[in-house]
């Protein structure tokens, strides 16, 4: 060893990472990416308006009730909606803007009556 140690001597060219027994860097980003954008296109959001208006009325859903919202806007997908009511069993209307999966608002027995919905594209009854 009596020359210099160049960087690179013993791999010169790019080495797969695979190779060496690591994951690939951008395999392991793409995945990442592609996970979220499942979870983006099956999670139920609620805007913070709809928070609201579910705290000052007092609507909670049970674990049914979340199944069944989620299989109405499934539904409504299915049909091309994108901002539809859903009216619920428990006397609940939601309004939900269907591409994003987002309860817009919320309205309870009570503030269902004598109201006109509008700007919407569908209605979906359970």
């Amino acid at each position: 060893m009596n020359g210099p140690i160049q960087v690179g001597q013993l791999y010169p060219s790019k080495l797969n990472s695979s190779l060496l027994g690591r994951p690939n860097n951008t395999a392991s980003a793409t995945q990442n990416k592609d996970f979220q954008n499942i979870l983006d296109q099956n999670l139920l959001k609620f805007s913070n308006h709809a928070s609201k208006r579910l705290e000052q009325r007092g609507i909670e859903f049970s674990t049914e009730q979340m199944t069944s919202l989620n299989q109405a806007i499934d539904k409504a997908a299915a049909k091309g909606s994108k901002d539809s009511l859903i009216l619920m069993q428990n006397n609940v209307a939601l309004i939900v803007n269907v591409p994003n999966r987002t309860v817009v608002t919320a309205m309870d027995g009570n503030s269902i009556k004598d109201n006109v919905f509008t700007q919407i594209d569908s209605a979906v009854i359970l």
